[in-house]
């Protein structure tokens, strides 16, 4: 049984949403072990449905669809899948009285344009949505065993609906065949083609199959295994994970949804230590890179944007002679500040960034993307990183490169620190 996605919605051909929903339903059907092959974006036209559900119909089994299940004229999947197959509508008083009971706990009353979202075609089932106003429907509109499901627009509607209830449904029809699990490999600090390099006996692998993707300044390795189980597809993931993380050492830093600011957070606290921040040319990225990650206060303190020289100066107590002679980008500066906010909020770690983000202020000795790194250390010493990220990527790029990069010199000197 083959599936299909087919996400409906003028707003994502238009780009003003990014279609997720389509990323994940992909991942699930994987791990489900359903094969899938096709994925369609349609705007919110009944004809264009059409064609494209008589397209998905030669090809696939099972057709997934997103979006158009609003109470809004422009809500046209449900009354364009009856069309098509030719079925009529019908109420459900049911579906009525859980819009009407949510619009209640709300303290509103159900508008009557939500009752178009009780009509499903006759022969269908609901598909619950425990949260939102829309139900979804599971359907086979005819004998050839041809399923659609259909869900809200809703990421996280969605999301629940599929598990509580699309994934059951489709494991009790028997069309998960082995699944396929994947485990992904975080690295930072080398290059796609120079980690490729490293690994090419692995790329070639059958199953598990071994796949390598790069992106904002991040490379990635992903380990895909198709078994009958989820505890067989991670017997053999594992071993091959153990040789690339012996390959390529401290480059690899994590695995699946960590980041770089929350393997920093836990060896932080394993460490009993804690860090602050002066920032230049990232204007509080590093500390917003920090506190994106639950319980980051019992390590990270805070920090110090020192855009102006006289709050390097006043706050942090930079040179002016250093500033006047060196610039306030350049390694001396990064090192002061590094000091300084380690010192006035009086934490183990002072992380500093000081740089030219573009796209103007560079100089032919001083280009657009020239970034220094502070680092001063519990046992007193401080040191600068020289980076030079470029401009051809633009300044939302340097600044968020210089922050992954301070994270990851901070990392990999908490590995050396702690044994």
């Amino acid at each position: 049984m083959t599936a299909e996605i087919i996400c409906v919605g003028t707003e994502l051909l238009l780009g003003d949403i990014l279609n997720s929903n389509a990323q994940y339903l992909g991942q699930q059907l994987a791990q489900l072990g359903i094969p899938h092959y096709y994925q369609t974006v349609v705007g919110d036209n009944p004809n264009r449905i059409k064609q494209v559900v008589d397209i998905a119909c030669q090809r696939s089994k099972i057709l997934i669809f997103t979006g158009g299940l609003g109470p809004t004229p422009d809500d046209l999947t449900i009354e364009t899948l009856a069309d098509f197959f030719a079925t009529p509508l019908a109420e459900q008083p049911e579906i009525i009285a859980d819009i009407e009971a949510k619009f209640a706990q709300r303290g509103r009353v159900m508008s009557p344009s939500n009752r178009k979202q009780a009509l499903i075609p006759k022969g269908a089932a609901i598909l619950a949505n425990a949260t939102g106003s829309a139900p979804g429907i599971i359907w086979q509109p005819r004998e050839d065993n041809l399923t659609i499901l259909t869900f809200p627009g809703v990421p996280a509607e969605m999301k629940q609906m599929w598990q509580d209830v699309a994934v059951p449904y489709l494991q009790q029809q028997g069309w998960c065949q082995g699944m396929i699990y994947s485990r992904t490999l975080r690295f930072w600090g080398i290059s796609e083609s120079g980690l490729a390099e490293k690994v090419a006996a692995l790329l070639a692998l059958q199953n598990p199959t071994v796949a390598p993707y790069a992106g904002q300044g991040e490379v990635r390795l992903r380990i895909s295994a198709r078994a009958e189980s989820q505890q067989a597809a991670l017997d053999l993931i594992d071993p091959i994970e153990q040789q690339i993380r012996e390959i390529a050492g401290i480059d690899c830093y994590g695995q699946d949804h960590d980041s770089l600011a929350s393997v920093v957070g836990e060896l932080l606290q394993q460490a009993g230590e804690t860090v602050s921040v002066a920032e230049s040319c990232t204007g509080g990225g590093l500390g917003h890179a920090f506190t994106t990650i639950a319980g980051s206060s019992r390590y990270f303190w805070g920090g110090i944007i020192a855009y102006d020289n006289a709050v390097k100066i006043g706050l942090l107590d930079v040179n002016p002679t250093d500033l006047a002679q060196q610039g306030a980008v350049s390694a001396i500066v990064a090192e002061q500040m590094a000091v300084g906010v380690k010192t006035k909020l009086n934490t183990h770690w002072g992380i500093s960034l000081t740089g030219i983000a573009g796209p103007e202020g560079g100089t032919e000795e001083k280009p657009v993307g020239l970034v220094y790194l502070g680092i001063a250390s519990p046992d007193g010493t401080v040191e600068s990183v020289e980076c030079r990220f470029g401009s051809n990527r633009g300044r939302d790029w340097v600044r968020h490169i210089s922050v992954s990069t301070a994270l990851d010199q901070l990392r990999r000197r908490l590995l050396v620190s702690g044994g």
